[in-house]
C-alpha cells in the first residue's frame, strides 16, 4: 500500500517510495508483445532510503532503476536501488547523513544517481547532474560503481549526455553553481575514451539540465534560473528566476578546442528544462524544446506575475540565423507538456515526430496523457489515460524491422490512483489509440524521471 506522509507533498500517493526490491518473472499481460521487441525498457526515479521530513526534495531521493526486460516471449520485472557512496554510507549508519538541495548546502548533498540513463560504449550508466555517473550491470542492474572515464572527469556531468546516432561520440555539459567556469563541456569518444573538455565562459553560475546538439553543434542554454549566494542574505533563496534577465542561446562548432568560436544568441526570458532534438537547415540552426515563462522549482521566481506563469511549458521552436545572427521563437503546441523524446536514430538531424507527455490540471507536477507532434504539418494525436491514472515520460523503442521514422512502439508506467497500482503500457508510436500491451507490475513503481531502451539487437552491435 501507498505510505502516507502528512507534512510532504513529495512523499505522498505515489510519490511516496517502495522498500523492496524485487524480481518477477510471472507478470499479468493484456495484449501482446510484439515477436521483435526484444530489449529492456529502465526508467531511473528518486526513492529515499531514509528521509528528513523538513527538507525532503522530491529530486533528493536515492535513484531506484525500475526494468521490464523481453527476451524471447519472456518478460521479466526487477527494481534496484542505484547503490551510490552515499547510499551506502547511510545504509551502513541507519540514518541519513545528508542534507537537502532545499538547503542549497553543496557540502552536505550527496550523489543520489536518481535522473536519467544512457547506453554508451557497453555501459549502462546512471546519470545525476551534480555528480559522475554510475555503471549498472544492465542484466540485473547490479551498481558497479562510479564512472570516472580513467580519472578524466574533474566536473559535474549531466544527465542528459547526447549520443550521435551516426558517429558514436558522446557530447556532455557539466555546471557547478559555486564558482567559475561555472560550464564544462566534453567529448567521449565512441570507445568510451574522455577526448575532449572545454571551459564556456558564463558571468554566473546557472542551472543548465538539459542541452542540444546537431551534426556539426553544440547548443548551450544560458537562462535566468541563476545562483546568486548574497541573495541568502535577504532571506531569499540563492537560486532564483529572474525575469528581467534574457536567456542567451550559444552555438557551439561540435569540435572546437576553445569557446571563443561560440555564437551567443539573446532571446526572451524564459526556462527549459528538456529539448526535444535540433537540427541544421541552411543557415539556420533549429532548436525545438519545452519552454517556461519561468520556473520556481527552488523558489519563486522574482516577479511575482510572471512567477504565476512559471511551470508550465509548452513545446517551442527557435531558429538561429547564423549569416544575420537573427532568433526567431514559435510556440508548436498551446497544450502544457514536458518530457520531450524522439526516435533517437535522429538526434541532432531533421526529424519529423515528437513525442512529449501532457500535464494535468494538478498543483503536483501529474501527466494525464501522451501528444505525438507532427512537426511538419503542425498536427497532433493527444492520447488521454483514464480518469485517475497518471503516467511519465515515454521511451521510443525503434521496430527493428520498420523503416519510417514512428515505426515503433511507446513505453510508459502508469499508475491507477483508485488500483494503488501501476502496469506498463506499450502503445504503437503511429497511431496513440492502437494499444499494444499492458504488463501489469508487481508492486507500484513511484512517479520517476528518465528511461531508456536498450534493444538486444543494440547491446550485441556495441559489444561485438
Amino acid at each position: 500500500m501507498t505510505t502516507s506522509f502528512q507534512t510532504n507533498a513529495f512523499l505522498n500517493g505515489n510519490f511516496a517510495p517502495v522498500a523492496q526490491e524485487i524480481t518477477e518473472t510471472s507478470l499479468t499481460i493484456t495484449g501482446k508483445i510484439p515477436e521483435n521487441l526484444q530489449g529492456s525498457f529502465i526508467r531511473n526515479g528518486p526513492n529515499p532510503q531514509f528521509i528528513n521530513l523538513d527538507t525532503y526534495h522530491w529530486f533528493d531521493g536515492d535513484g531506484m532503476l525500475h526494468q521490464v526486460e523481453f527476451q524471447s516471449g519472456n518478460v521479466t520485472y526487477r527494481n534496484r536501488y542505484v547503490k551510490t557512496e552515499g547510499f551506502v554510507k547511510e545504509k551502513a549508519a541507519n540514518q541519513p547523513l545528508y542534507g537537502s538541495l532545499a538547503q542549497m548546502s553543496a557540502n552536505s548533498i550527496k550523489n543520489v544517481s536518481n535522473t536519467a540513463l544512457a547506453w554508451h560504449h557497453e555501459e549502462l550508466l546512471s546519470l545525476w547532474e551534480g555528480g559522475e555517473p554510475y555503471r549498472v550491470n544492465i542484466s540485473n542492474l547490479d551498481t558497479l560503481g562510479p564512472e570516472t572515464f580513467t580519472g578524466k572527469l574533474r566536473s559535474p556531468f549531466t544527465a542528459h549526455p547526447k549520443i550521435d546516432p551516426v558517429t558514436g561520440e558522446m557530447m556532455w555539459i557539466g555546471y557547478q553553481l559555486g564558482m567559475p567556469p561555472y560550464l564544462q563541456y566534453g567529448i567521449i569518444s565512441p570507445q568510451g575514451e574522455l577526448v575532449k573538455t572545454i571551459p564556456i565562459d558564463l558571468p554566473v553560475g546557472v542551472m543548465m539540465h538539459d542541452f542540444a546538439i546537431t551534426e556539426n553543434y553544440t547548443i548551450f542554454l544560458n537562462l535566468p534560473l541563476t545562483f546568486r549566494p548574497e541573495k541568502m542574505t535577504q532571506g531569499q533563496s540563492p537560486l532564483q528566476f529572474e525575469t528581467a534577465t534574457p536567456s542567451y542561446f550559444g552555438v557551439l562548432p561540435r569540435h572546437a578546442d576553445s569557446c571563443a568560436a561560440i555564437r551567443w544568441f539573446e532571446a526572451p526570458s524564459c526556462f527549459i528544462f528538456h529539448t526535444l532534438n535540433a537540427f541544421e537547415v541552411g543557415d539556420e540552426v533549429i532548436l525545438i524544446a519545452c519552454r517556461m515563462e519561468a520556473s520556481n522549482v527552488f523558489g519563486p521566481a522574482d516577479n511575482p506575475e510572471i512567477a504565476a506563469k512559471g511551470d508550465i511549458p509548452f513545446l517551442t521552436r527557435w531558429r538561429f540565423n547564423l549569416k544575420d545572427n537573427s532568433v526567431q521563437e514559435e510556440v508548436l503546441s498551446r497544450i502544457p507538456s514536458e518530457f520531450p523524446r524522439i526516435n533517437e536514430a535522429y538526434l541532432g538531424r531533421q526529424n519529423r515526430y515528437g513525442y512529449t507527455v501532457s500535464m494535468a490540471s494538478e498543483p503536483m507536477p501529474l501527466m494525464n496523457g501522451i501528444i505525438k507532434h507532427d512537426l511538419e504539418t503542425g498536427k497532433f494525436q493527444h492520447y488521454l489515460y483514464e480518469s485517475g491514472c497518471y503516467g511519465g515520460e515515454v521511451v521510443f523503442a525503434p521496430n527493428p524491422e520498420g523503416v519510417a521514422e514512428d515505426d515503433g512502439w511507446l513505453m510508459t508506467f502508469v499508475y491507477n490512483q483508485a488500483r494503488d497500482t501501476s502496469e506498463l503500457i506499450i502503445l504503437s508510436a503511429q497511431d496513440l489509440e492502437s494499444e499494444v500491451a499492458r504488463i501489469v507490475i508487481p508492486q507500484r513503481v513511484p512517479y520517476g524521471f528518465h528511461g531508456i531502451w536498450v534493444s538486444d539487437a543494440h547491446r550485441l552491435s556495441t559489444s561485438a
